[in-house]
């Protein structure tokens, strides 16, 4: 059982900052890679940014929407993730949502994966 909790979003004006952040919990033994999406109601899901916990830059990853204005971030000791939103435009309006793959150990003892996410939390860019 992991849960992923987001916060952070708001309404904004175009060309503001924010700040979101998604809290992992849970019985797990690792987390691999987390990530944010994005979503608008009736549309697909998009990546917006993923990072290898423990890892290197090299293996973070942007939208090209996005790419010189987010910037994400990890802090492996409190299991959290964050995304810096810098020059918010109108288009980034959506439901931003947590995304964390890991491993857990089960009933049985033995490490099996999980792929969580969170229930999003809203950011509203004005224009």
């Amino acid at each position: 059982q992991v849960q992923l909790v987001e916060s952070g979003g708001a309404v904004v004006q175009a060309g503001d900052s924010l700040r979101l952040s998604c809290e992992a919990s849970g019985n797990f033994t690792s987390i691999h890679v987390m990530g944010w999406y994005r979503k608008l109601p009736g549309e697909q899901r998009e990546l917006v940014a993923s990072i290898a916990s423990g890892g290197t830059i090299e293996f973070e990853n942007y939208a090209d929407s996005v790419l010189g204005r987010f910037t994400i971030s990890e802090d492996n000791a409190k299991n959290m993730v964050f995304l810096e939103m810098n020059t918010l435009k109108p288009e980034d309006t959506a439901a931003y949502i947590c995304n964390a793959k890991g491993k857990y150990r089960g009933s049985d003892y033995e490490k099996r994966n999980f792929d969580s996410w969170g229930q999003g939390t809203q950011v509203t860019v004005l224009s």
